[in-house]
């Protein structure tokens, strides 16, 4: 099957990459390597968990639900509402924390303060402009 030939392209790459870290007197970490299919609830579904590991030869990595790459968190149905919880998670506890020092700074500092630690957390709003309503 597909699924079946892309595991296997995957093993083959990471040999490679494994190889060429050697090479270089380099070791990859397999035990901090993270895997993570794309696909629908259904397509997922049909995998089973032989389809879904991969083996490194001395490692066999477990698919993850989630991923953070360059920040930004990806889960396996690419809904991005991992992403987003976290993004909330973060922007709340910034504001509590402009809220403890609120009253000791003026309104032009407090602007800054917002836009350095909320708007900033919001650089990737182009991935999330095509979600459902619901989830943003």
């Amino acid at each position: 099957m597909c699924h079946s030939l892309a595991r296997q392209t995957l093993e083959s790459c990471i040999s490679d990459i494994t190889s060429w870290c050697a090479s270089r007197r380099l070791q990859l970490n397999a035990a901090k390597t993270e895997l993570i299919w794309f696909g629908s609830r259904q397509m997922l579904a049909k995998l089973t968990d032989s389809d879904l590991t991969l083996d490194t030869g001395t490692t066999v990595i477990r698919p993850s639900k989630s991923v953070r790459d360059l920040g930004v968190h990806l889960d396996s149905e690419l809904t991005m509402k991992t992403h987003i919880s976290k993004v909330v998670t973060c922007c709340c506890h910034q504001l509590r924390r402009i809220r403890q020092v609120r009253r000791l700074v003026v309104e032009d500092v407090a602007q800054q303060l917002v836009s350095a630690f909320i708007l900033s957390r919001l650089d990737y709003y182009s991935l999330l402009s095509r979600l459902p309503r619901s989830t943003i």
